[in-house]
């Protein structure tokens, strides 16, 4: 029988691999349409899931996983000075997608309530960590990719940033909250594995996973 802390740590890092995969291929698929970088896909969801299904910090760790990985393969060298360049990576890799997690705030909320708080849980918490990424990226957006904004662009970089950032995320937040609802309603257990599975340590309730 495996220890429920085995589990976990395999679960994070199966997560944190599928998620990952995810955002390669979504980042594949969209290159080019978003000259400096973003993609819409559903990379985020199981970062979503982890969250909700064993709390914040798993969710949060699943997430900085990813990002780290992320970050080998990535370019971060816009700023000209050692401080800007940590305060980009920051922004840009190491933040942005463990800021999803925060979604896990509302884990205890989403495991103990009705069906009705439960469904709200999810909704907000998922836009919540859709937004605080956003928010990370748009500040990067505005710090280091202000050149990048067209001459004459009314609102100038702040806006820029703005409308270039908000044109995938807020795709991405409604097409990743709404896979999170369904999964609510025909996979119940993928989120609720405390309250239907029990402690999850049990091999028939692995199974099921």
């Amino acid at each position: 029988m495996k220890t429920k802390s085995t589990i976990i740590l395999a679960e994070i890092a199966i997560m944190a691999a599928l998620a990952f995969a995810l955002d390669a291929l979504q980042g594949g698929i969209w290159r080019g349409v978003f000259a400096n970088g973003g993609s819409i896909g559903i990379a985020m969801l199981p970062i979503l899931i982890m969250s909700y299904r064993r709390g914040f910090f798993e969710g949060f760790l699943t997430a900085l996983i990813l990002s780290f990985i992320q970050m080998l393969g990535g370019v971060y060298a816009i700023a000209d000075t050692w401080y800007m360049v940590m305060l980009q990576i920051l922004l840009d890799y190491i933040i942005a997608y463990p800021l999803v997690a925060f979604a896990g705030f509302f884990f205890n909320q989403f495991k103990e309530g009705n069906r009705e708080k439960q469904i709200t849980y999810l909704i907000v918490g998922s836009v919540l960590g859709g937004l605080l990424k956003f928010l990370s990226h748009y500040l990067a957006g505005v710090i280091f990719w202000g050149s990048n904004c067209p001459n004459g662009f009314i609102g100038g970089p702040a806006i820029f940033s703005l409308v270039y950032n908000g044109e995938y995320m807020l795709p991405n937040i409604i097409i990743n909250t709404s896979l999170l609802l369904l999964i609510y309603f025909r996979a119940p257990q993928i989120l609720l594995i405390n309250k239907m599975q029990g402690d999850g340590i049990n091999e028939k309730n692995i199974s099921k996973l």
